[in-house]
């Protein structure tokens, strides 16, 4: 056990925390808080939420607090609304054996001790007295949390065989941390990977997403793939090794390497879906990929549109909700475009610039280009139209001049071709060709004048 001086953060939810624990004392019952959120105070970082442990048993604390729920009744677990938070309280036990790598067959209530020697990993079986600013370490948690390691508690193998998840949460907590594994927990790992075929794709993607929207996610992407985990989650992503590139557009290297090197370009704030886009740029490659004699190159025709495809299968794979899927198939889909961005027609470039996540799309382009032949040209391109259409004062895509009523009123005839005037006049309104509704109007008159000629012919 060790003492702080003060408690290193102090927040309203800590408070109100710290008032159920004082309210189990007075009551009875050892009370501490637990595990993630105590990990978090000793590193000077907010909590997101407090975990509590007691001796308490849920029946005991619904007395005390009769309006709260039992979420966990197998585990002892009551979850409490109490001071506008919601508080996990749980009893102090010890686990019974591990038959389906992800819960205990039973449970029994017992000590603190005993309650910190089933947890994880070291750093997470720490305790915390918030009345007397107390550490309680039964696990040496504090040893690895100061130097930054990783380790399971007790024997390693025998802790991922009780929930084989841990495996993802253990890469997971060295990506967000930028902790070391300890070797024997590594080894471990390593062995049992084969066993995360057990687990439900949601909980994968809970963990992977994780690690991809952490400022260290180059560290995850290392870590899955020297594990073997990469391999059996993404296979696709390890095909991407040995599928060699043009020189002259890729010196870097093959198509895993550049993908690598994309990742580590990303700022240290890039969205999910910005992420998912760069893992997933490229994921085609290997099946679309042929040397073209003529060009005397590799080539890689279609394979944003195939790759498209396949990113929105993988994403189904792992039970992603369909925005997620839509806007990083779309974002694979498209990256190629920017190629051709100068040479767009003024519609045709304020359309694609129009695209609702276009800024991720055009930070998936610059990562691109910097990470193989570093040509920034039509990214600065638009950069400079993005300028020249803020959108708080000229829209990138205006309310339409003209409408079919209009047309309607000239006696065109509903059909396709209605559509066709229509879609040319919106494309010389942002041509800048009609700068008004009236030189549209003018011109439709025209338009239709043409058509009525063209019919009496």
């Amino acid at each position: 056990m060790s003492d702080l001086a003060k408690d290193p953060i102090d927040s309203p939810m800590q408070e109100v925390a710290t008032q159920i624990v004082t309210t189990l004392h007075g009551a009875g019952y050892e009370a501490y808080f637990a595990g993630g959120c105590v990990r978090d105070l000793l590193r000077g970082v907010a909590p997101k939420d407090y975990d509590i442990v007691s001796s308490a048993t849920p029946e005991e604390i619904l007395q005390i607090y009769p309006r709260s729920g039992v979420v966990g009744a197998h585990f002892g677990v009551v979850l409490v609304r109490y001071g506008g938070f919601s508080f996990e309280i749980a009893t102090f036990r010890e686990d019974g054996a591990y038959h389906d790598g992800r819960r205990p067959d039973f449970v029994r209530f017992s000590s603190a001790k005993e309650d910190a020697k089933r947890r994880d990993f070291t750093i997470n079986g720490l305790f915390y007295d918030p009345l007397t600013k107390t550490i309680i370490d039964y696990v040496d948690g504090q040893a690895d949390l100061k130097v930054g390691l990783l380790r399971a508690i007790g024997n390693p193998s025998e802790r991922f065989g009780e929930d084989f998840l841990r495996l993802l949460r253990a890469i997971r907590f060295a990506t967000v941390l930028d902790f070391q594994i300890e070797t024997a927990t590594w080894l471990a790992l390593c062995a049992a990977v084969p066993h995360i075929r057990s687990i439900s794709p949601e909980r994968i993607q809970s963990e992977l997403d994780r690690i991809w929207i952490s400022p260290h996610r180059l560290r995850g992407f290392d870590l899955l793939t020297e594990s073997g985990l990469m391999a059996i989650l993404l296979p696709e992503v390890m095909a991407l090794q040995g599928c060699e590139q043009a020189p002259e557009f890729h010196p870097e290297g093959d198509v895993f390497v550049h993908t690598r090197a994309m990742i580590s370009l990303l700022p240290a704030d890039a969205g999910l879906t910005l992420v998912l886009s760069v893992l997933f740029h490229d994921i085609a490659k290997p099946a679309t990929s042929y040397f073209d004699v003529e060009k005397a190159r590799i080539c890689s025709p279609a394979h944003e549109r195939v790759g498209a495809e396949m990113t929105r299968k993988i994403l189904q794979r792992f039970r992603y909700p369909n925005a997620v899927i839509d806007t990083v198939s779309e974002a694979v889909e498209h990256h190629m475009r920017f190629k051709d961005a100068q040479k767009m027609r003024l519609s045709t470039l304020r359309r694609f610039m129009a695209r609702p996540h276009f800024a991720d799309e055009l930070e998936l382009h610059r990562v691109d280009c910097l990470s193989s032949h570093r040509k920034l040209g039509n990214y600065e391109f638009i950069l400079n139209k993005q300028r020249e259409f803020p959108e708080t004062t000229r829209p990138l895509l205006p309310d339409w001049f003209l409408r079919g009523e209009d047309l309607i009123a000239l006696d065109w005839k509903s059909g396709p071709a209605l559509g066709r005037v229509l879609r040319t006049a919106h494309d010389l309104q942002l041509d800048g060709t009609h700068q008004s509704r009236e030189e549209a109007l003018w011109w439709l008159e025209r338009q239709a004048n043409e058509n009525s000629k063209d019919e009496q012919d």
